[in-house]
């Protein structure tokens, strides 16, 4: 699924007020943390991971991970934090219509 400009553009403001779900430490992406991130799109489809890596190439791989292993979208990253989307079963957030 991608997203379209303007479907992004109402996740940034609906991911505005939501706090990091999900904190990267120093052991990094671990099979257990990518677990927690799966478990919180389920719920609540709408998520902020928190990234810390001072490495930009580093966190910009670990991103292209979290995406990849979880099937989710990219919907913005600001600094170390990473907003991410995937649609549930329930479709919880409603998106407008792509053109």
């Amino acid at each position: 699924m991608n997203l379209t400009t303007k479907q992004k553009q109402h996740l940034k403001g609906l991911a505005h007020s939501l706090k990091p779900v999900v904190l990267l430490g120093a052991n990094g992406l671990t099979e257990g943390v990518l677990a927690e991130i799966d478990n919180a799109l389920a719920h609540h489809e709408l998520i902020k991971v928190k990234v810390a890596s001072e490495d930009r190439e580093l966190k910009n791989a670990i991103i292209d991970a979290i995406i990849r292993e979880t099937q989710s979208e990219k919907v913005q990253v600001i600094g170390h934090v990473l907003v991410l989307y995937r649609q549930s079963e329930e479709k919880k957030i409603a998106l407008p219509k792509a053109k």
